[in-house]
């Protein structure tokens, strides 16, 4: 099962998840997150560096000249897109490099209704968590019993407050209606000391229980 761990701030920390084998790292290019990558990381240190991870800038209704500019000067795999973004403004971007539609889920949602008119304008799905901030993760599980009950065309990564203690509930769940559809799992605030900076110890327990599912 492959790996996302979002919203890395320190290169040191993005270097030592490399190492560990994690497919994909995340950089938050929302000003108003506490984890925005602003002027934590210079873009030359990103574009230059000689990773395996792929790259995935994470984005909150940015225009398509502010994302294809990060895209250029951190020399970005992956776009996130976060926020109310159209399905013709996803599909212009994945024209480009691969794209992820993120879903907020909450209760009583029909998931299928909000996805319908995204199939063709992306590459994967990420259900994320809903909460009272419009944008941005929660720290808190949806009821991920709710996606083996409807029609998903697409892969997708799973999100909304993963942490050390879910392998067995992963493992669970891929073994489920949809697990052939899980592409990947999305980790971020259950592991962070502070915004931005994960507990490296954590993360290697977990990546190495995930990657053995």
């Amino acid at each position: 099962m492959r790996i996302k761990v979002c919203s890395l701030t320190q290169l040191d920390q993005i270097q030592a998840l490399d190492d560990l084998g994690v497919e994909f790292v995340g950089f938050m290019f929302y000003p108003k997150s506490p984890r925005y990558i602003g002027n934590l990381l210079r873009p030359e240190d990103v574009r230059k560096a000689k990773w395996r991870t792929n790259k995935v800038g994470v984005f909150v209704n940015a225009t398509y000249e502010e994302v294809m500019r990060a895209v250029d000067a951190y020399g970005l795999h992956m776009v996130q897109l976060h926020g109310d973004e159209t399905p013709k403004f996803c599909e212009r971007i994945s024209d480009q490099l691969e794209t992820i539609k993120a879903f907020r889920v909450g209760n009583d949602e029909n998931i299928e209704w909000k996805v319908r008119n995204y199939n063709g304008s992306c590459d994967l799905f990420l259900f994320d968590t809903a909460g009272i901030l419009q944008y941005g993760g929660t720290g808190k599980k949806f009821d991920w019993q709710v996606l083996n009950d409807i029609q998903i065309n697409k892969p997708f990564i799973l999100s909304g407050g993963i942490g050390p203690e879910d392998p067995e509930n992963l493992q669970r769940f891929q073994q489920g209606d949809k697990g052939n559809k899980l592409f990947a799992v999305d980790v971020n605030s259950k592991f962070e000391i502070r915004p931005g900076v994960k507990d490296l110890d954590l993360l290697s327990s977990f990546v190495k229980a995930v990657h053995a599912l």
